[in-house]
């Protein structure tokens, strides 16, 4: 049996079934291969999931696509990074959303001006919503604050009548006003518990946002591992498809695997009834119109670098509390302009961020 890891970017939810769905069938075992699923609670957030990959700890590791783009953009001059490559797309669609709560009358991203919004403390995040914010007709200013990561969607559910969803709890607190949520998954918990909320869609205000999530792997498993890797890949297309099939079923299995394989628990326990609903909404998402799983386009990587790079947000410094001179800024530098100097389109290809090769 070939030992393979798998780090999740959050704590077990639905955008992760296929894999956990294929560990539960027997699926990777029947490959060969001896998989452990890594999710970021058990050492409380501390280490990336594209760490994890970085390390050569782990094959996979679950990110959306402004990780791959800023491992391939890192400046060297703060330390050399190697360019991490996006293998599969776990959905099709972009799921995600800005969103608010409906009693704060903060019903369009102008509204956010002067308020604070819950961040990841990710390069671009904070840049993609003070360009939303500008193209509703503000002027982008706000506040981002790089709060603890169980609670960054809580701090919004300061009304639920329910425990908080991990994601939601920032928010509950009344610590911040807004945050950057999957609706397939904290929108389903917050319905669920009878919170109302404003979602803002990216493309809705003219941000071709890139795939999110996306399996993202080392160049050097891709070129030394790549019979473990497309093994992995293959169980999980089967994973993922019979969750897009069935996904009353799937929320079963989804459960058990994730009871089995954490078996410390979860911060928020899962329920199958709202795993289900979950799974519901998102099967249309999660397989190509062809059937497929996992496979890119490359008009959509690119869509989203030329947003990125017209945007003036496509610059060499990366957030740091580290100060290197002319390297690293803190997150409202990057907002404010303190972003150091443009990176060519030209030189970012979205040939080198993303490859079908892997994929079943």
């Amino acid at each position: 049996m070939v030992a393979v890891k798998i780090a999740l970017d959050w704590t077990p939810n639905t955008n992760h079934a296929g894999l956990y769905i294929a560990k539960e069938q027997g699926l990777f075992a029947k490959a060969g291969l001896e998989v452990t699923i890594i999710s970021p609670h058990s050492d409380g957030y501390k280490v990336t999931p594209a760490s994890w990959v970085e390390s050569g700890e782990a094959l996979l590791a679950i990110a959306p696509s402004e990780s791959v783009i800023s491992y391939n953009t890192w400046p060297e001059a703060d330390r050399k990074r190697p360019k991490l490559k996006a293998v599969a797309a776990v959905l099709q669609k972009d799921t995600s959303a800005i969103v608010t709560l409906k009693s704060s009358g903060i019903d369009r991203p102008a509204k956010l001006e002067g308020k604070r919004y819950a961040s990841y403390a990710a390069r671009f995040e904070g840049r993609i919503v003070q360009e939303m914010i500008r193209a509703d007709g503000g002027s982008g200013d706000y506040q981002e604050l790089a709060l603890p990561m169980l609670g960054v969607f809580n701090t919004l559910l300061k009304e639920s009548p329910e425990p908080c969803p991990a994601m939601l709890c920032l928010l509950s607190a009344g610590e911040a006003d807004a945050t950057w949520v999957f609706l397939g998954w904290e929108g389903v918990e917050a319905a669920r518990a009878g919170v109302e909320l404003n979602a803002f869609k990216l493309g809705d205000y003219g941000i071709p946002y890139g795939y999110s999530p996306v399996l993202l792997a080392h160049p050097d498993a891709i070129s030394g591992q790549a019979d473990a890797l497309k093994a992995v890949l293959a169980a999980a297309a089967e994973g993922y498809r019979y969750a897009a099939a069935h996904p009353a079923e799937a929320a079963e299995l989804f459960c058990q695997a994730v009871a089995a394989e954490h078996p410390e628990g979860l911060p928020q326990p899962l329920d199958t009834a709202m795993v289900q609903q979950s799974l519901e909404l998102i099967a249309k998402d999660l397989l190509a119109a062809d059937g497929r799983w996992g496979v890119m386009e490359a008009a959509r990587w690119d869509a989203f670098l030329d947003w990125l790079s017209d945007k003036g947000l496509l610059t060499t410094k990366v957030q740091s509390r580290i100060v290197k001179e002319g390297v690293t800024t803190t997150l409202d530098g990057l907002r404010s302009g303190d972003a150091g100097e443009p990176i060519p389109r030209s030189s970012v290809q979205s040939a080198t961020l993303f490859t079908n090769d892997c994929l079943p």
